[in-house]
């Protein structure tokens, strides 16, 4: 993929050679970004159609976050949950303003607000439902993906997150994503919370049917049980609404939010509720060091004002309309199925052709970088900076390659 002379090969062996093999990562060396755009240590440039799995919907160093970080770097990053620091009211009260909640828990990771939310859920199921000590139980979905916790992995359904990694935390009933029918019949008594991903991103961008979430919000709220949407990836503009539950006008009774939160350079997550649900934490029973220190917060509040103008939904609804229209162009030229909403799609590429990995490779050699998930299906989620003029490269180079 890359000339023997140039610096990337030596840098991917170094990679390779000193860091454990979680990852299967393009070879491709990253040195610098702006916007859509990464160049590498060769100086060669990629449109950059993945922006990190969500967590840079505002582009690399968007000049609002950077200068934010910069001037909180001058005056105080940390202090821990043991004091109170001048940007944390601010950054609480203006997520809990976005999301219309009374509260916000904040947290670092993606997985870190999943595993926040479940305890929440559990703890009000015995404090509040009343569900017998060790009886809760929260359904998920099949094809899930929130994070890589032990916890997490446990209601997995996906051999390569879950296998070897047991034994595996009980409390947990797996029904099959976008079925209402299967959903209702396995909330019981002690059920306390169902967790969805209102678009499962990682199973490649599938979007349920229309009806299902407003059907989970109604059984949720006559079975008394805690609608939790996972909107860590979905979330946040993504899918040309400030989270894709808006689509169908729900409500969910907690919000778990990450990656594009941070803006692309701290890592931020939050629980996001009204009082009757976050009310049941008390002191010493949940916590983080991290969790909402104030380099985060300074990042973060500009990136929830940047959602309050509208301005970058719109940018994703107009945008992912023209992207998806393209691609859709291809439906019989190479691709089998195209999905997603707003700038997030996931395609199915003819498996008689290649697979995900390969098209990802071809697409990297000319300068598109996107991400495979499950066989022949990748998954395009560029900035919501991106322009028309990109997208159309992006779309050209990716029909030049099913076409090759």
């Amino acid at each position: 993929m890359v000339d023997d002379m140039l610096r990337t090969p030596g840098a991917v062996r170094d990679a390779e050679r000193w860091t454990a093999h979680n990852y299967h990562p393009l070879p491709v060396v990253i040195s610098s970004a702006e916007g859509a755009w990464l160049t590498d240590v060769d100086g060669r440039r990629y449109l950059d159609f993945l922006a990190g799995y969500s967590a840079l919907n505002f582009g690399h160093r968007h000049p609002t976050l950077i200068a934010a970080a910069h001037a909180q770097l001058d005056r105080l990053t940390l202090t821990s949950r043991a004091f109170i620091h001048d940007q944390f009211a601010d950054f609480c009260r203006e997520l809990a303003e976005l999301c219309g909640k009374d509260m916000v828990l904040p947290m670092n990771t993606g997985a870190e607000a999943v595993e926040t939310g479940i305890k929440v859920a559990r703890k009000w199921g015995y404090q509040v439902k009343g569900v017998p000590a060790g009886q809760a139980n929260i359904v998920v979905a099949e094809g899930n993906f929130h994070g890589r916790t032990t916890t997490i992995v446990s209601f997995s359904t996906d051999e390569d997150a879950r296998a070897d990694f047991g034994p595996y935390t009980p409390g947990f009933t797996v029904v099959p994503y976008g079925d209402l029918d299967a959903l209702t019949a396995a909330i019981d008594e002690n059920t306390v919370a169902v967790l969805l991903e209102p678009i499962q991103g990682e199973q490649g961008v599938v979007v349920p049917p229309e009806g299902y979430l407003p059907g989970v919000r109604a059984v949720c709220t006559e079975r008394n049980v805690l609608f939790i949407a996972d909107e860590i990836q979905s979330g946040l503009g993504r899918t040309g609404a400030t989270f894709a539950c808006d689509h169908e006008g729900v409500t969910p009774d907690m919000y778990l939010l990450g990656k594009a939160l941070g803006g692309g350079i701290v890592p931020v997550s939050a629980v996001v509720a009204n009082a009757d649900v976050l009310g049941v934490l008390k002191p010493g029973q949940h916590g983080s060091t991290f969790g909402g220190n104030p380099l985060a917060c300074a990042v973060a509040v500009e990136v929830v004002r940047m959602l309050a103008t509208g301005e970058f939904q719109r940018r994703s609804a107009e945008l992912g309309a023209r992207l998806h229209a393209r691609l859709r162009e291809l439906i019989g030229k190479g691709l089998v199925a195209v999905r997603g909403r707003g700038l997030w799609a996931g395609l199915d590429i003819d498996p008689a052709l290649m697979t995900g990995r390969e098209a990802c490779e071809r697409l990297a050699e000319r300068g598109v970088l996107a991400k495979d998930t499950h066989g022949s299906t990748i998954r395009l989620a560029p900035p919501l900076v991106v322009t028309e003029e990109e997208i159309d490269h992006a779309v050209t180079q990716l029909a030049a390659i099913l076409t090759a």
